[in-house]
């Protein structure tokens, strides 16, 4: 264990990321703090101190301020405006309050990404789906994102544009008719309607920036989503090494004009050439630990939770290399409501060779819940087909029906 600081550190949010950022925080000799509402929390169990209260709990926030010179998220549930007289200096929030504002509304991040010049799908910001539902008439709607790809105007995304998570929020509308039901359905609702990319393989990366600026970035992996969940990763992705270079270049680019501090996770989507579309197109940038990192827990020299705490402490950075060839993570995802403990299933997947599992201690279960992952270390390269078949291994044990 190292003994490098005793200055606590605080995080608000109490679910699977902050007690993982626990663990790495008592490895690392911080105490640490956590504001959550509910003492059936994850976070809690690893946490010093709890200050009791929601994730918008202002109040309860400034009690955290009280304990903790620093303080962190767990997600992008975050009132903003309301936490500005908390930090007058912007100081004390890690990342900074002034690095979150163009990024947790997703349609004011697509246009901050869209400014910077970066590669973004054509969106269009619905501040008022009433409005737009109330019209017969959609093609003022749709029709600048079909002169932009000169496409078909369909499929298109319709995303909710604050507190969409896990896959809440999204739509993949694939009629005129499916759109105009979603805008009446969400009345009221400001949202983004952005084109759908027709992409081969979704990619992720981490990244991380210190105190001091100093920069480091974790391998570039594929990820797979089943109802814009986020089902495997797979380490490191199959890519062209140029591809690789250009998503690592992006991201490292947006910590820079951020000046942000800590771990981002950034998703993208990758269109082979000769294919329309082609090239990087960047889905979403996340201002925290993400769920595309978790192999590195298990499979690099310094885990993503291990850096975030690093670099909001002022600590050095870590090494993201990987410590194995690669390695293929499985969210267990819920799949029933349940009180189970899945104690069964979770010995069947640790039997398998160089699997750990990773397990929230989150009850009850419900369908779509993250409630673990599974992350196996690949001695040696394995080919894609080879890494597919392994993750469906797991699926299969864990999704396999008594």
């Amino acid at each position: 264990m190292e003994q490098q600081t005793s200055q606590p550190v605080g995080v608000i949010g109490g679910g699977q990321l902050a007690q993982m950022m626990g663990l790495a925080a008592r490895q690392l000799g911080i105490p640490w703090v956590v504001q959550t509402a509910a003492p059936i929390d994850p976070a809690v169990g690893v946490a010093q101190e709890v200050i009791w209260g929601s994730v918008t709990d202002v109040a309860a926030t400034a009690r955290l301020l009280e304990r903790c010179p620093v303080v962190t998220f767990e997600n992008e549930f975050i009132p903003l405006a309301e936490l500005l007289p908390l930090d007058p200096e912007g100081s004390r929030f890690r990342p900074s309050l002034n690095s979150l504002k163009p990024l947790l509304d997703k349609g004011e991040q697509r246009e901050f990404l869209a400014h910077l010049g970066l590669p973004v799908p054509a969106f269009q910001l619905l501040p008022d789906s009433a409005q737009m539902a109330e019209g017969a008439d959609l093609d003022p709607l749709v029709d600048p994102l079909s002169r932009l790809r000169g496409l078909n105007r369909f499929p298109v995304v319709l995303k909710q544009r604050r507190h969409g998570y896990d896959g809440q929020g999204t739509q993949i509308l694939r009629a005129p008719q499916a759109l105009q039901q979603a805008l009446q359905q969400q009345l009221g609702i400001p949202l983004l309607l952005e084109e759908w990319i027709p992409f081969e393989r979704e990619l992720a990366v981490i990244v991380a920036r210190g105190v001091s600026g100093e920069i480091r970035i974790y391998p570039v992996v594929e990820t797979l989503q089943v109802e814009q969940i986020c089902r495997r990763v797979i380490v490191p992705a199959r890519i062209p090494h140029q591809i690789a270079t250009q998503v690592q270049e992006i991201a490292t680019d947006l910590m820079e004009k951020l000046e942000a501090v800590g771990v981002f996770g950034l998703e993208l989507f990758w269109v082979p050439e000769g294919q329309p579309k082609a090239g990087i197109w960047i889905n979403e940038l996340s201002p925290r630990v993400h769920n595309s990192g978790h192999y590195t827990l298990d499979a690099c020299l310094t885990s993503q939770f291990e850096q975030h705490l690093r670099a909001i402490t002022g600590l050095p950075l870590g090494d993201p290399s990987l410590s194995y060839a690669g390695a293929v993570m499985v969210n267990l995802l819920g799949y029933e409501h349940s009180e189970s403990d899945y104690a069964e299933k979770r010995a069947a997947l640790a039997r398998i060779p160089n699997a750990t599992v990773h397990w929230y201690d989150k009850i009850p279960a419900r369908p779509g819940r993250k409630l673990g992952h599974v992350t196996v270390c690949l001695p040696t390269a394995a080919d894609r087909s080879q890494a597919e078949a392994l993750a469906t291994q797991i699926e299969s044990l864990w999704y396999e029906q008594p």
